[in-house]
This record gives structure tokens, C-alpha cells and sequence, in this order.
């Protein structure tokens, strides 16, 4: 390899997984959400390829995201989620993003600053963003409908628990929002609904309204946390690095910070050039595994900021410069990247966001991982 780890993308996959939602959502418009760098897949080149599978619009958290993507020639319409500080509003307008207000003086901010369009968000249970007064909330649209300039396109809310199919909370919150916003779009006929993020989407159809919000899933990440196979996703990162040392290891040697790892066999060691100043984090200390010649080999110590190390069992003839498969497939055998945050204790897309930039991301068009 040319570099110590690389993240290959597939946007053939991306492409098809927005595809698939899109028919899952069929009279819905699709809004890809790209934040966060594309959850660490590159917003640029995902933007694109979400759009060639159908997405109609785009979505990001920051004035900075949706000034990147018309930096980078994309014109398609961009809903901004997240809140604006004075000094980001107008970057956000001057870069044509959709605003995502909830106060009426964000409304008179956007009229004075010569208009743009906005979505009013009603907290229905999510706690964030957004008022939780449907009578505020309803003011903040009619303040839209009659500031000059000002286009009111959207009424919108969030899920807290749409992951969890169990979880009764989803439909109270989905009552909730259809319960303000149906008598809205009674008298503001045009405007859209939107609620569902990926897991809403494949769960619950209802929920689907004029418009779908899918992020994780847009990556072939299951937004259930268990297998994108069984939503009929296409995981489109594959995390590799190389075999850069092996050495054999006597009972009692050790290797890595701390001794984590003592050897109580013979056995091979291998170092590989990645850690968690890659974003391979240290909580998999002892508590991974990675492919290396299509076989599972267990991470063994402590995970350093720049190396890890990987038993290869006794007598192995693993040679020097061989892959080593973090995040993937290779014949029989994967690693997902839920399996990854299943042993963090966390969320397959927090796995993702966190490859930091020093491993370069490669883009084709080939077979999903």
C-alpha cells in the first residue's frame, strides 16, 4: 500500500442504496443527509452520487457544509438542520441553503437580510432543536407565510426512538407533529412534511410524508444497528491497512502500552499501521478482529494512536505487506461496522464519522464491501 490505511468508498453502493429508499419511499421527494463530512465517506463525491440515485435534495448541519457543496458545483436544493449563529446566517443564504427555523426573529432576520426559504420545526419529543408550543410553532410559519422575501417550503419535526421498533414514543411523536402540521398544510397547501430519518423511513410508511430524511442508511449502514443486509443495504466503506512487522512471541512476552496482551502460547504477532489517531479507537484494546488472507485474526494489546497488533496464532506465514481488512469483506468472512460498534458500545455511524483525516479516502465504483 501507498499509505498506512485507506477507506475505500463505494458510491456505486451509495448510488443504489438511495435508490432503494427512494422506491421504499415512492411518493416522497428524497433528501440525502450529508453532514459531518458525509458521516466520514466525503460529502463531495456522496453528494453526487445521492443525487445520481434519486435523492432531490441534500442536507447538511452548518452554513460552512452548504457553502462547500455550491463551491463544488452542486445546485441541487439544500436543507441546513442545524442552528445559525448571526454570523453563519448569512453565508447560509448567500449559499441558497433552506433554513431550519423555530423563533419568529430568525424569520425577520432572514426578511432583513433579503429572504430565502425556511422550514419550521416543532420539538415533538426529540428535546433539541425546535419549540415544543405548537401555537409558537404555528405563529413562527404564519411570520414565514407574511415576512417579504421569505418562502415558507417546510414543516418538520425529529425522531428520538424511531431505531427502536419497540419503543411506543415514535407514534406519539408522529401524532403529535401530524396533529400540528395537517391543519397548517390546510391552509398553506404547498408546504411539505417532513419527519422520517432513515430507521422512520423503513419502519413505518406512514411516516413518510412529502419528504424522507435518510442518513445512515444512504451509507449502507443499518439504522437498526444490527445487519444492512437485512434492510437491503450495501455497506460502502471498507477500511484497510497493511501487515507492516511480524515476530514470533514467547509465553510470557507482551506487546503493546500497558501489557495488555501477555502471551500465554507461542505465537506470531503482527503489527499493523493504524490506531486511533486514524479513529481506530482504543476501546477495541483486546476487543476486535481483522481479516488477513480471508481468515478472523484477534486484535491482542493495547490500541496505540499510530499501531495495533494482531495474533496470527503459531507458526503463521503471514508475510510483510500483507492487507489487513478492518472494515469488509473478503471471501466468506466480514467485519461490519456494526459489529465494530456493537463491541464499542455504540453506533455503527459514530465508527465512520470517526476515521479522522489522516486516513485518505479512495473512491470507485466497485463491488459493495
Amino acid at each position: 500500500m501507498a499509505v498506512r490505511a485507506l477507506a475505500r468508498v463505494n458510491l456505486g453502493a451509495i448510488e443504489r442504496n438511495t435508490a432503494r429508499l427512494a422506491a421504499a419511499a415512492p411518493r416522497s421527494a428524497l433528501c440525502a443527509v450529508v453532514k459531518a463530512d458525509a458521516y466520514g465517506h466525503g460529502m463531495i463525491p456522496v453528494a453526487r452520487a445521492a443525487l445520481a440515485g434519486g435523492a432531490a435534495q441534500l442536507a447538511v448541519v452548518s452554513a460552512g457544509e452548504a457553502a462547500a457543496l455550491r463551491a463544488a458545483g452542486i445546485d441541487a436544493p439544500v436543507l441546513l438542520l442545524g442552528p445559525l449563529s448571526d454570523e453563519e446566517l448569512p453565508i447560509a443564504l448567500a449559499a441558497r441553503a433552506e433554513i431550519t427555523v423555530w423563533r419568529a426573529s430568525t424569520v425577520a432576520q432572514v426578511a432583513a437580510l433579503g429572504g430565502g426559504r425556511v422550514h419550521v420545526k416543532l420539538d415533538t419529543g426529540m428535546g433539541r432543536l425546535g419549540t415544543r408550543d405548537p401555537d409558537e410553532a404555528r405563529r413562527v410559519a404564519a411570520a414565514a407565510a407574511a415576512a417579504d422575501g421569505v418562502e415558507l417550503v417546510g414543516l418538520m419535526t425529529h425522531f428520538a426512538t424511531a431505531d427502536d421498533r419497540d419503543d411506543p414514543f415514535f407514534d406519539v411523536q408522529l401524532e403529535r407533529f401530524l396533529d400540528w402540521a395537517e391543519p397548517l398544510r390546510a391552509e398553506y397547501p404547498n408546504v411539505l412534511l417532513h419527519a422520517a430519518n432513515s430507521a422512520a423511513l423503513l419502519r413505518a410508511p406512514r411516516a413518510q410524508l412529502d419528504m424522507v430524511r435518510p442518513g445512515v442508511a444512504i451509507y449502507g449502514l443499518d439504522p437498526f444497528d444490527v445487519d444492512p443486509a437485512a434492510e437491503g443495504l450495501e455497506p460502502a466503506l471498507e477500511l484497510v491497512s497493511y501487515v507492516a512487522e511480524v515476530k514470533p512471541c514467547a509465553p510470557g512476552e507482551s506487546a503493546g502500552y500497558g501489557r495488555q496482551f501477555i502471551a500465554q502460547r507461542p505465537t506470531t504477532l503482527a503489527t499493523v499501521p493504524i490506531g486511533y489517531g486514524d479513529g481506530w479507537r482504543r476501546g477495541l484494546t483486546n476487543n476486535a478482529e481483522v481479516l488477513i488472507e480471508g481468515l478472523r485474526r484477534p486484535l491482542v494489546g493495547t490500541v496505540s494512536m499510530d499501531s495495533i497488533t494482531v495474533d496470527l496464532g503459531a507458526g503463521a506465514s503471514v508475510s510483510i505487506g500483507a492487507e489487513v481488512v478492518l472494515l469488509g469483506r473478503r471471501g466468506g468472512e466480514r467485519i461490519l461496522t456494526e459489529d465494530v460498534a456493537q463491541r464499542l458500545g455504540t453506533i455503527n455511524y459514530e465508527v465512520t464519522c470517526g476515521l479522522t483525516a489522516r486516513v485518505p479516502r479512495e473512491y470507485g465504483e466497485g463491488a459493495a464491501a
